[in-house]
């Protein structure tokens, strides 16, 4: 068996290749697309995606890390492997799902001290779990901050109702967009962070930089292309788009949406979407343009840039020239494709829970209701386990909001500080946005057909969006800002749905599960306590 799995993996590699270029364009071998069992080990190397050589944290060496691909009904058992050595940078890890709603597995959602103790260096963890309803583009990543650990999860549905737009789905066509940073991610606690350079499929270029390989993504002429964006940025949104080309989204954070036509999307840090580009555009090479929200950010020198190639074109860069979009994407017209409609009576604040959450800045911190999170030192979900159910009982205190079974929730949060737009994500749901970012006191909103997604943005200074879900899956489930500087300044809350439920839901708790937080504790050299 095993050399069965070392041949599919060369084979994987093999197809999973990628055509850089430096105006001289070559193959070079991507990492390999490993299956929904497999083992990734997290490890230090030196890298240089930009140009900029600098230590890393790595799945499997490289960046991004290999793209996880299932099959929709597949059952996952990935081993996380800790190998991390350089104490520049955090030796603690774990890997989080991005997307996978790990119902009755909260134990697998890999959020350090909100679901698990984390791996300690030379241990690992199995994460098992399923996700049997799910199929779309998802992504792995640690919340231990923004030095390379990241890489793309997809789940392909064989009877994707919408396959019949696309002629190409697969490693090649999705693409990762990502900021990346000079400094190890240590060193920038506390400081307003900037990213030296904007990568695409793990390549890109900095100002002041060399000419470092770019991405080239190749099609063929006539040919129906299904893109996966995914952006895995620590903090930067970009604005997506091809030169000369418009794109159809299907799809927002692993839900389907009734197409749409735009030639530009905002992107945020975690969100992902599907985009069928038709190549119908003349035999040529076209920029890919995906420009952060950083101050004084431009194209010049092939910055924040890819290339699309058409089979047959030169290995050259591209001549095309930007244009401003005449059809940019707004969220409120994409719609849910099955199934729509939020839950609950149609009404703003009519739902059986009603959350209003104020975020405000002081200093270096967030607050969310004038409460900054801090990281318990138990994970909630071993406290819930360990007969906590009450807010007043549940660490870190002020940051743990309850939730009673089977509710439907409406979460409105504004904005008081600055930093925006900040993306919300919530861990075990996807929410049906009611009310896109908007000024606060607006009074439209949508609960017949909107977009549904697990990542959303929340505005800026004096804006607000309104969600809703339903507490149908018992467990402590992180809701924080995407920003990952952002979540480390303490914007974040825990919901806990229906705690007193939790036991029989994830039940049976794996072993090596019941091993991480004695492990974490022998290497911190301190007993863990249950207060």
């Amino acid at each position: 068996m095993l050399i069965l799995f070392l041949i599919a993996s060369f084979i994987s590699s093999i197809n999973a290749t990628a055509i850089i270029s430096r105006s001289q364009s070559y193959p070079l071998s991507q990492p390999a697309v490993h299956g929904p069992k497999t083992r990734i080990t997290i490890g230090n190397r030196v890298i240089a995606p930009d140009g900029f050589e600098r230590s890393a944290t790595l799945v499997d060496g490289t960046f991004p890390g290999p793209l996880i691909t299932a099959q929709k009904g597949d059952d996952f058992a990935i081993e996380v492997v800790n190998k991390l050595t350089d104490d520049t940078m955090f030796e603690l890890t774990s890997v989080h799902w991005h997307g996978i709603s790990q119902n009755g597995t909260n134990y697998a959602d890999g959020t350090s001290f909100i679901t698990q103790c984390p791996i300690t260096p030379n241990h690992s963890f199995l994460h098992s779990f399923s996700a049997p309803n799910q199929a779309g583009t998802y992504w792995y990543h640690s919340h231990y901050s923004c030095d390379g650990l990241r890489g793309p999860l997809v789940i392909y549905d064989p009877e994707d109702p919408l396959a019949y737009m696309y002629d190409v789905d697969d490693a090649r066509t999705v693409i990762t967009l990502s900021d990346w940073y000079h400094t190890v991610a240590p060193a920038l606690r506390g400081t307003i962070a900037v990213a030296q350079s904007m990568l695409i499929n793990g390549h890109g270029r900095y100002a002041g930089g060399p000419q470092a390989e770019l991405a080239v993504i190749s099609v063929r002429p006539g040919k129906r292309y299904r893109l996966r964006l995914i952006e895995m940025s620590c903090d930067s949104n970009v604005l997506f788009s091809i030169d000369g080309h418009k794109l159809t989204v299907i799809e927002a954070d692993g839900v389907l949406t009734e197409p749409l036509v735009v030639d530009q999307l905002q992107i945020l840090a975690s969100q992902r979407y599907s985009v069928i580009l038709v190549a119908d555009q003349p035999v040529d090479n076209y920029w890919i343009r995906s420009l952060p929200n950083t101050a004084n950010a431009t194209y010049d020198g092939g910055m924040n840039s890819a290339i699309l190639r058409y089979k047959g074109a030169s290995e050259a860069d591209p001549t095309t020239v930007n244009t401003p979009p005449e059809n940019p994407l707004q969220e409120t017209n994409l719609h849910t494709l099955i199934n729509p409609g939020a839950p609950g009576i149609p009404e703003y604040g009519k739902a059986d829970i009603n959350l209003n959450l104020e975020i405000s800045v002081a200093g270096v911190h967030f607050y969310v209701n004038n409460v900054t999170y801090q990281s318990p030192t138990v994970p909630v979900l071993l406290q819930i386990l360990s007969g906590a159910q009450d807010p007043s009982q549940l660490l870190p205190n002020g940051s743990v909001i309850v939730l009673e079974a089977n509710k439907v929730v409406e979460l409105t949060m504004s904005i008081t500080g600055p930093g925006g737009p900040h993306p919300i994500h919530l861990h075990g749901h996807t929410f049906d946005v009611v009310q896109s970012a908007t000024n606060v006191g607006n009074n439209t909103f949508n609960y017949a057909n909107p977009v549904r997604r697990d990542v959303v943005s929340a505005g800026s200074a004096g804006q607000q969006m309104v969600i809703r879900w339903v507490t149908d899956n018992s467990g402590p489930w992180f809701l924080h800002c995407h920003i990952d500087w952002h979540l480390e300044a303490g914007f974040a809350v825990v919901m806990a749905e229906s705690p007193s439920d939790t036991s029989a839901h994830v039940n049976p708790v794996p072993y090596e599960w019941d091993r991480l937080c004695p492990i974490y504790d022998n290497h911190q050299g301190q007993p863990l306590v249950l207060d």
